[in-house]
């Protein structure tokens, strides 16, 4: 295309985009995807969630290797279900680690680019005698 505009010719302009496109867009830009302030997600409730689906599934249990798949499974599970309740019109992933405290380090890192207005993360970090867990919630606007 640019060898042939460098011999005369010239470009054709695009046609605007459709009204809704254009308005999809404004309210994009706006930052809050047509969402109402109810629609958006509370990071204080979701604290909330977290903790408590945590402390039902492990609890004061000891360590053991052998409940790690199923601890697991209870609180991703169970925190979903208790999002997918809110109600809100977003997307959910969780994210949980859990190892055994013996004195070690346990460091984790994410990272995402999102709307800042609508969507979001929250990491808690949970401990009991003998495990540690970090659990991450990431909310995207559907």
């Amino acid at each position: 295309m640019a060898a042939a505009l460098a011999a005369g010719a010239s470009a054709t302009a695009l046609p605007p985009p459709p009204l809704d496109a254009a308005l999809a867009l404004a309210e994009f830009e706006a930052g809050l995807d047509g969402l109402a302030e109810n629609d958006l997600v509370d990071e204080a409730e979701v604290d909330s969630i977290i903790r408590e689906t945590v402390l039902h599934a492990i609890g004061d249990m000891p360590w053991s290797d052998a409940k790690v798949g199923p601890w697991t499974s209870q609180v991703i599970e169970g925190i979903l279900k208790k999002l997918a309740g809110l109600q809100k019109p977003m997307k959910y992933v969780c994210h949980v680690s859990l190892t055994q405290r013996a004195g070690a380090g346990l460091h984790a890192a994410a990272a995402s680019r999102c709307n800042a207005k609508t969507d979001g993360s929250l990491t808690v970090h949970w401990e009991s005698a003998t495990v540690l867990a970090l659990v991450t919630v990431f909310w995207l606007a559907a």
